[in-house]
């Protein structure tokens, strides 16, 4: 496989969050938080970006901002069934052969991350491609919700997934990465798997990644410098008004 030439960038997005009601409309410095993240998305110069709407209320953010929406079914399962059908819709033919998923709760995303997850489909062996930063807060390294990515990088910015886990992995002396939930799929890679089943170390784990691994599916991790602020809380959502400034 070559490395892909004509990706597209979607984030799914949805209405249903129990910690933070409507949270992809959530005001940031007067623009909702999902209008945030496609601006991150479009200035990372990978392609074209679409926003796969759960409602319509999104959509119409997404339209009012000047982006695309594209609506999807809100019963989907997770976001990655919710990128897979929004481009099934946008794209038909097939035109697009890697799709870049950026979650719709990162509004400090920087543009240089989301390049940096595409990278790693030059090697022709990659089928995904995810992110992960070197831990360097003591508390995450035995943190369940802090996910680990184990991956042997040595000098290298980019290496392959071997494992992903809420456990604190790998034993002994070294460093440890804390994934980052971006992910670059190469597009046959996204449309196998959505239709495999859910796997049995993904159910164990509560990661859907896992998936992919248990099935022989090749992910490549590249190293950022930082981890970007998910919104999740009402309290995550002040953090990220400091940082994005008035």
């Amino acid at each position: 496989m070559s490395t892909p030439r004509n990706p597209v960038v979607v984030i799914p997005a949805r209405m249903a969050s129990t910690r933070l009601p409507n949270k992809p409309l959530a005001d940031i410095h007067g623009e909702p938080m999902i209008v945030h993240v496609w601006r991150r998305a479009t200035e990372a110069g990978i392609g074209p970006v679409i926003v796969a709407c759960a409602e319509q209320e999104i959509a119409n953010a997404i339209t009012v901002a000047g982006g695309i929406a594209v609506l999807t079914d809100p019963d989907l399962p997770s976001g990655s069934d919710r990128v897979h059908r929004a481009l099934q819709s946008f794209d038909p033919d097939g035109k697009y052969d890697a799709v870049v998923n950026v979650q719709g709760d990162l509004p400090t995303i920087d543009a240089a991350d989301i390049r940096a997850v595409f990278d790693p489909l030059a090697d022709p062996d990659v089928d995904i491609a995810t992110l992960a930063s070197e831990i360097t807060r003591e508390e995450e390294r035995t943190n369940p919700n802090v996910v680990k990515a184990v991956a042997a990088f040595g000098g290298s910015r980019v290496a392959r997934a071997l494992y992903f886990t809420r456990a604190t992995a790998p034993h002994g002396d070294g460093p440890l990465y804390h994934h980052i939930g971006l992910y670059t799929y190469r597009r046959a890679a996204l449309d196998r798997f959505v239709g495999l089943p859910p796997a049995e170390l993904e159910k164990r784990e509560k990661l859907e990644q896992l998936r992919a691994l248990e099935n022989g599916m090749v992910i490549a991790v590249a190293l950022v410098d930082g981890v970007p602020l998910g919104v999740d809380t009402p309290e995550d959502l002040e953090r990220a008004r400091l940082v994005l400034g008035a």
